[in-house]
């Protein structure tokens, strides 16, 4: 189905399903999603089964917006913002999405920002516009995720730019002929670090994860070169599964050798992605090392990146649908579900994963609909090795500290707060 068709097709199911009062201003792609922009966002919160019949008919995801001629200007939205929420609700940022028309309110006490059954939050809609959202203040706050927004703030129209191109590229017309898709190895299989896979169909090509091998002198980079691989503009887009470097390491280096397409991720796999591909340029320059890529190229990822939450199943390519859904690995990790075609096949690439349950986060999700091929990664899947229980683990622990201890010598204990519990 092209571009036009689906268009088409969106504007006669919503006057299908829609009311001839709700005003419809525009309709247009904004990456993956199908976005409705409308004067009478009011009609929509009301009918939440709308959007969802939408989303269900056309198969895709769809998004509802405010005309942005709805929007009230940034600063007296957020005096409005302050004037509605109470101040036991204690503010401590509010952040303007341009680009989705979304405001995010950070509150210590969130529920008193919400209201009962959201009355605060509609009233803020009525008032300003902006579609608002509500999350309590992280404990520590963090660096990197604000200078990330300020930076998105100063690109907005280059982004919104760059979503309609990606729109558009996923939705573009191909051949009804007969697809096949393969997978290609390009860095990570049987050694640890620079973690790269190539998923090919006829008509699409997706990277998964793009490494880095920290410890080699020589050959640290996946082999990017190959013809499977080039020309990078003829990339639909990039998964990184996780935030590590041996996953995420080198994907500002095809900014610099010239992909322009999409990086598909979690929201805070983007934003620890970022962290440590800053840290690993100050770690090169302190070791008077020349790094592949600077700042600049970073900045471009983020600009570039398109956040999905886990189960949301989205359009990456013309034949391809990812489902990121969680792998317990660390924050934001993600096991990616690819499926190709009409129904032609189902591949999942794992990335790192955590099958128990820990103090931090749930298990990997191992049940899907439907896979015909699984990659896994196996760096501790060793036909010897053995994972002991965290019972046993903890008294084997126990054990080498206490013998240490008897031995009066020194030794260092790392320890984690962010269980919420202290542990030595």
């Amino acid at each position: 189905m092209t571009m036009n068709s689906i268009l088409e097709e969106v504007r006669k199911m919503v006057r299908k399903l829609l009311p001839s009062k709700i005003e419809i201003s525009k309709i247009d792609f904004e990456g993956p999603v199908v976005v409705i922009y409308t004067k009478s966002l009011e009609e929509f919160a009301d009918n939440s089964e709308i959007v969802k019949q939408l989303a269900q008919g056309l198969r895709r995801r769809v998004a509802i917006r405010p005309d942005p001629s709805l929007l009230v200007e940034l600063d007296q939205a957020e005096t409005e913002i302050r004037h509605i929420i109470p101040e036991e609700a204690q503010i401590t940022d509010i952040y303007f999405e341009r680009d989705t028309g979304e405001v995010t309110i950070e509150a210590l006490s969130p529920g008193l920002a919400i209201g009962k059954h959201g009355s605060i939050l509609n009233e803020i809609k009525k008032r300003i516009g902006w579609a608002p959202k509500v999350v309590r203040t992280p404990p520590i706050p963090s660096k990197t995720i604000k200078e990330i927004r300020n930076f998105l703030r100063t690109v907005d129209e280059e982004r919104k730019e760059f979503l309609k191109k990606v729109g558009y590229r996923i939705y573009r017309d191909i051949p009804d002929d007969e697809n096949w898709v393969r997978t290609t190895s390009l860095g990570g299989y049987r050694e640890v670090g620079r973690s790269c896979t190539m998923l090919t169909t006829r008509n699409s090509k997706v990277l998964v994860d793009c490494g880095l091998n920290v410890s080699a002198e020589e050959n640290g980079s996946p082999y990017l070169n190959l013809s499977e691989v080039m020309p990078l503009e003829s990339i639909d887009g990039l998964v990184i599964t996780h935030a590590h470097l041996d996953h995420s390491g080198l994907v500002p280096l095809l900014y610099k050798f010239g992909y322009k397409g999409p990086v598909y991720c979690t929201q805070p796999t983007r934003d620890m992605m970022s962290l440590l591909q800053i840290d690993y340029l100050k770690v090169a320059s302190s070791e008077s090392k020349k790094a592949p890529y600077d700042s600049s190229h970073i900045r471009e990822v983020i600009k570039r990146c398109i956040p999905l939450r886990y189960g949301d199943t989205t359009d990456i390519a013309p034949d391809i649908r990812l489902t990121f859904q969680n792998a317990g690995h660390i924050l934001g990790s993600a096991i990616a579900h690819f499926h190709i075609g009409d129904g032609l096949h189902n591949v999942a690439i794992t990335g790192d994963l955590k099958y128990e349950k820990t103090w931090l986060f749930n298990p990997c999700v191992n049940k899907f609909p439907r896979l015909e091929t699984l990659i896994i990664e196996s760096t501790y899947g060793g036909h010897q090795d053995y994972q002991p229980p965290r019972k046993e683990a903890a008294n084997q622990l126990k054990h080498i500290i206490t013998k240490v201890i008897k031995r009066k010598v020194k030794f260092l204990c790392l320890y984690s707060l962010l269980a919420g519990r202290r542990k030595s």
